[in-house]
């Protein structure tokens, strides 16, 4: 009799036991770029300070950097190691170019 009632405590657990509900959610669509870069020259008349999206660096007039195609990440101005103004977001129209800073201005 003990072994009925076990049985059917344990049956009466599984069958009448509630089920996880299990969600998915929808995620928007990201674009990623793998291992890609753009590279940014400083042609304007002046050394300047930007922030690349990950780092801060200092461009002399004429010199360049490779920043990484970190899709909407923002390019901006900086000083003493505060970011400012927006130059563009990073595209992936960017990635594998080499990009003048002034047409980037405009």
């Amino acid at each position: 009799m003990k072994v009925v009632i076990v049985a059917f405590s344990l049956f009466s657990l599984l069958f009448f036991a509630e089920k996880e509900h299990v969600s998915e959610e929808i995620s928007p669509k990201v674009e990623v770029v793998i291992g890609s870069s753009f590279k940014l020259i400083n042609d304007t008349k002046d050394k300047v300070s930007i922030y690349t999206g990950t780092g801060f660096v200092s461009l002399n007039k004429g010199s360049s950097t490779s920043v990484g195609c970190n899709l909407g990440k923002e390019v901006r101005w900086a000083n003493k190691g505060k970011k400012g103004k927006v130059i563009f977001k990073i595209e992936s129209k960017h990635c594998g170019k080499t990009l003048k800073l002034s047409k980037m201005m405009d």
